[in-house]
């Protein structure tokens, strides 16, 4: 599948040569941008479509759309020595580093090879990063939680609820109506684990990263499938015993929550991950501002 990259305010030409891209696609695209949350915003939407090129504005991330992606990277001033795929390499590790910092996550790129910055989108990357830490943590083992049950049962477990067993079992006195807490994985936090999982996977174009996706999914085989707009984020307790899932929980909002769009384009499903800069830049000097003022403190 093709994939292009393109920064801020920068054009592609259409057509069939090399630096173009042929016209079919650049609908595509087009169309997805302007399904997009962001159309109108980051200096007049995502892409701007003119009669004979693509224009990026003011938001970067990707576009994947039937057949082809489209990257848009940060006007970030890197090494100008090396070619463009090595200052390509450069800005994608600025951009997720910002990330980073201005969503207050603590991303590991030390997995992420010399190479792979250089071939790989960031939504690769970022998929990558968070295979790699859920991999990790699920090693560790699932968090799991005590949640509230009923059933009724021939022996008595945790406590007898009264009004039950006095309106369902009268004539029955053999069953009793139970209620207690039983420790499971089954959670809020572990559905939304496996609601990302399966999301990422219909993003990836990475053969490497799909393959890591099946594995995960398959981890997750036994949690209850939720789809996005039901999961049950206020559920979610960050606390001593799951601190470790604090940066994999943020994550999964980066790809769920508000900062992605699943829209149709034409004739094809697309699929976004967009940030716009401008805002982007505020929260990153913020949290910048943030520390410097506890160092100055201490």
């Amino acid at each position: 599948m093709p994939a292009y990259t393109l920064r801020e305010w920068e054009t592609l030409p259409h057509g069939e040569g090399e630096g173009c891209i042929p016209e079919h696609f650049a609908g595509r695209l087009a169309a997805l941008a302007k399904a997009s949350a962001f159309a109108g915003k980051g200096g007049g939407g995502v892409l701007e479509e003119r009669r004979h090129e693509l224009r990026a504005r003011g938001v970067v991330g990707v576009l994947a759309t039937n057949g082809c992606s489209l990257e848009i990277l940060p006007k970030i001033d890197v090494d100008q020595q090396g070619g463009e795929v090595l200052q390509n390499a450069a800005i994608r590790k600025r951009l997720v580093h910002m990330l980073a910092v201005a969503l207050d996550l603590k991303i590991e790129t030390g997995q992420v090879t010399e190479l792979d910055w250089q071939r790989e989108t960031l939504l690769e990357i970022l998929i990558r990063i968070f295979c790699n830490k859920l991999t990790d943590a699920v090693r560790r083992g699932m968090p799991r939680r005590y949640i509230g049950q009923e059933d009724d049962l021939a022996a008595l477990r945790g406590a007898l609820d009264l009004p039950r067993q006095f309106t369902r079992h009268a004539a029955n006195p053999s069953r009793l109506a139970c209620k207690f807490d039983e420790l499971s994985d089954d959670i809020a936090l572990n559905r939304i684990m496996k609601a990302t999982v399966a999301h990422l996977f219909r993003m990836s174009r990475s053969a490497s990263n799909q393959q890591r996706l099946r594995e995960l999914a398959f981890v997750y085989a036994d949690i209850t499938e939720v789809s996005v707009p039901a999961l049950k984020w206020d559920e979610v307790v960050i606390d001593r015993t799951n601190r470790a899932w604090r940066e994999l929980f943020g994550m999964a909002q980066l790809f769920l929550r508000n900062r992605y769009q699943t829209t149709s384009a034409g004739s094809g499903r697309g699929t976004a991950l967009l940030f716009e800069m401008n805002a982007l830049f505020e929260k990153y000097i913020g949290r910048f501002e943030v520390v410097r003022q506890i160092w100055t403190a201490c």
